[in-house]
């Protein structure tokens, strides 16, 4: 059966929901699949405790290149600024538009990909936790030779009925075609974006050297050109290109349903709402995710998943 890791970028401040996900993987995940937290280097300390004989954490410079630089503002300056957008870091090159960390973590997963060595990648958001039994090799299809892998994709849900009219969510299906050198999509289009997916590593690692072909560039500096990207959406159209082609056929198998149940948006839930959003779990379903910005007290989460 084809091996599979488990991939969580992660930053200081979802720390505590981090280490949650992690003590729900080591609950739940049952079949010895490796977990690589990806971090900036200021938080590799902070991190730390976290690594097991399962799990490792990976300071980003083992990961991107060296000319991509981080950039915290001085205190000082962050205290007299008149916005508190200064308070958070940046990552800046002469041949990229200045990413925060969201973007970063973003290259992180892609990059991942050639530091491993197992077939697929699982990547799991940090603001999110196993809440049912489960085993990566569930995701595969078949045996190891010929095996296709699990490959979420909502067809046509990118389209004008979403908020702001779909703009940004067709600006990232838009780069993810240039950077792929691929046809420019008419819309609706397929959404591959979800907080837990899967990617062959092959295929990621094919799609790297596809960017750098189309652009001339290093792959972190042709995404890091574009003002809005996605990288859920550039695998997904890379992968989607791949079974239209005789050496892709069959790679994947499609799945329109997230196996992470997510509140996306609204007010912090108390325990009670933990519990409802529990109950109404698809069967299919193995974790929940809760957005960090509703601002949602981890601990609680905690009680509801342990002290069942």
């Amino acid at each position: 059966m084809p091996s599979t890791s488990l991939i969580t970028p992660s930053y200081a401040g979802d720390f505590e929901r981090c280490r949650l996900l992690c003590e729900s993987v080591d609950q739940f995940v049952s079949d010895g699949s490796h977990h690589y937290v990806l971090v900036a280097a200021e938080d590799v300390d902070l991190f730390a405790p976290l690594a097991n004989a399962r799990r490792t954490v990976v300071d980003e410079r083992e990961l991107l290149p060296d000319w991509l630089k981080f950039l915290r503002v001085p205190d000082w300056l962050a205290s007299v600024a008149p916005t508190k957008a200064l308070d958070r870091p940046i990552w800046w090159s002469t041949g990229t538009w200045p990413m925060r960390g969201w973007h970063v973590q973003q290259l992180r997963r892609m990059a991942i990909a050639q530091h491993v060595s197992s077939d697929g990648l699982l990547y799991c958001d940090s603001d999110m936790v196993f809440v049912r039994p489960f085993e990566a090799a569930s995701l595969w299809s078949g045996e190891k030779v010929g095996a296709s892998l699990r490959l979420y994709c909502n067809p046509k849900g990118i389209h004008a009925g979403l908020p702001d009219g779909g703009r940004l969510h067709m600006d990232w299906t838009r780069s993810a075609a240039r950077l792929a050198g691929l046809e420019l999509p008419s819309f609706p289009a397929d959404d591959f974006i979800n907080n837990m997916v899967s990617w062959r590593r092959d295929h990621v690692l094919a799609l790297l050297k596809r960017i750098e072909d189309v652009s001339g560039r290093h792959w972190v500096a042709a995404i890091g050109r574009h003002r809005s990207f996605s990288e859920c959406q550039i695998y997904g159209a890379w992968a989607q290109h791949l079974e239209t082609t005789e050496d892709g056929s069959g790679t994947h198998w499609p799945a329109d349903f997230g196996l992470c149940q997510t509140y996306w948006s609204g007010d912090a839930l108390d325990l009670e709402g933990l519990k409802t959003l529990l109950e109404t779990l698809d069967p299919r379903q193995v974790a929940l995710g809760i957005q960090s910005f509703t601002g949602t007290d981890p601990s609680l989460l905690r009680r509801l998943i342990f002290d069942r």
